[in-house]
């Protein structure tokens, strides 16, 4: 049986500031709105997001290994690939983290009034197990960076702002796309890493699809995009200049993902990514907060 330890190494925590920094951007677009902080509103939407985190980390784990994809690979075990854990009981985690983020989000549209986010929750969930599960996982056609924008961007910070405030403004839009590319660089990096071992397998991410070099080049300009956005913001919001704070915490990992050609040297990028992640939404939330005590 696997220890507690590697369970907490398959819950691939490295990757949850992913699901936290949109929830600190759309608690800040609502905070923006009315000057109101809705701390269990916001309490719900982080634990919906990393709940999901963990169950999609959990799936891939289960259906990668299942599928034969890690029994090769350079990075953190995989529980299933290693045999660490039986299969069903890495399934039962991923869905048992499914059903708790399902439970978080229903309470969450229930004392916000936000019911439209039903049919996206469920989308959520499916989309969740869809990356590498079922008979056709979009993360072997090259669509995961797509959906984890779509998801762990858009969907994460402007549900965040929705149940908040019920409505959804620009600052709320353009953070959501900054940290959707932040997050869709993460597994940029990661895929990269993988990129031998997931072509052998059939995995056609999109990085095993644009090539090894363009690949990393992209990881650099997401990066690169999510600095730039707010300031399409700064006529209005003059303090989200505060987000550029954040450059000198790019340069390493883009120097990395550039430079560093042994794939054993790009597992530190995704701790790095994240960390970037967390310094950009605080600092954009930082920047919303502080526009709101001006006008005061």
């Amino acid at each position: 049986m696997a220890t507690a330890a590697q369970w907490l190494a398959g819950a691939r925590l490295r990757t949850l500031p992913m699901a936290v920094a949109p929830v600190i951007i759309g608690t800040a677009a609502a905070f923006e709105v009315d000057g109101t902080l809705r701390w269990g509103r916001a309490l719900l939407a982080a634990a919906v997001a990393l709940l999901l985190q963990v169950g999609v980390n959990y799936a891939n784990d289960y259906s990668d290994g299942v599928r034969g994809t890690d029994d090769e690979r350079v990075g953190p075990l995989r529980l299933t690939g290693s045999g660490a854990a039986k299969p069903g009981h890495v399934r039962a985690a991923a869905f048992g983290c499914f059903g708790a983020a399902v439970v978080a989000g229903g309470v969450l549209i229930l004392v916000s009034g936000a019911w439209p986010l039903i049919l996206v929750g469920i989308a959520a969930v499916a989309a969740a197990w869809g990356y590498t599960g079922g008979r056709r996982p979009y993360g072997y056609l090259g669509l995961g960076e797509l959906f984890v924008f779509l998801f762990f961007g858009l969907v994460a910070t402007l549900g965040t702002t929705f149940t908040q405030v019920l409505q959804l403004t620009g600052p709320a839009w353009v953070g959501a796309c900054g940290t959707g590319l932040i997050a869709t660089a993460l597994l940029m990096a990661n895929n990269v890493r993988d990129i031998p071992t997931d072509r052998e397998a059939g995995k056609l991410t999109l990085a095993v699809r644009m090539g090894d070099d363009a690949a990393r080049a992209s990881y650099v300009l997401m990066l690169a995009l999510a600095l730039v956005l707010p300031l399409l913001l700064v006529e209005d919001y003059p303090w989200l200049m505060l987000v550029l704070l954040v450059a000198p915490l790019c340069v390493m990992p883009s120097w990395t993902m550039l430079k560093g050609r042994e794939r054993q040297a790009l597992i530190p990028v995704l701790k790095q990514t994240g960390i970037v992640n967390l310094m950009y939404s605080a600092l954009f939330a930082a920047g919303l907060a502080v526009t709101v005590m001006m006008r005061q």
